[in-house]
């Protein structure tokens, strides 16, 4: 779906609007004004520093990954990463604060 935006702007040049770019998929969300912007970030920042770090990490890698080589060779990629780091610690940590009912506690790495 991105292409046919892409190819439709690279094209004709116009400008677009920030409900066009979320439409399209360019940005993910919009914030009214300085401030709503500051606290979504701030939120979103939380949220991701709440995840396990090695799953984070190795979903930036995957992402670039896949970008640049495209999807059949993203999917193999994720593959053999996947099956090089399970079991790991984040994923034991996981388990076991389900089993437990508690907050989850990753490792600093």
């Amino acid at each position: 779906m991105w292409h046919g935006w892409y190819r439709e702007l690279a094209m004709t040049g116009r400008d677009f609007t920030a409900e066009e770019a979320l439409r399209m998929g360019y940005i993910t969300r919009l914030c009214p004004d300085r401030q709503a912007l500051l606290e979504e970030a701030g939120k979103l920042a939380e949220e991701i520093a709440g995840l396990s770090p090695l799953a984070v990490q190795g979903m930036k890698e995957v992402a670039n990954y896949t970008r640049d080589h495209g999807l059949h060779q993203g999917l193999e990629y994720v593959a053999q990463r996947n099956a090089s780091v399970v079991p790991n610690e984040d994923m034991i940590e996981v388990v076991a604060a389900f089993l437990e009912k508690r907050t989850l506690k990753f490792k600093d790495r």
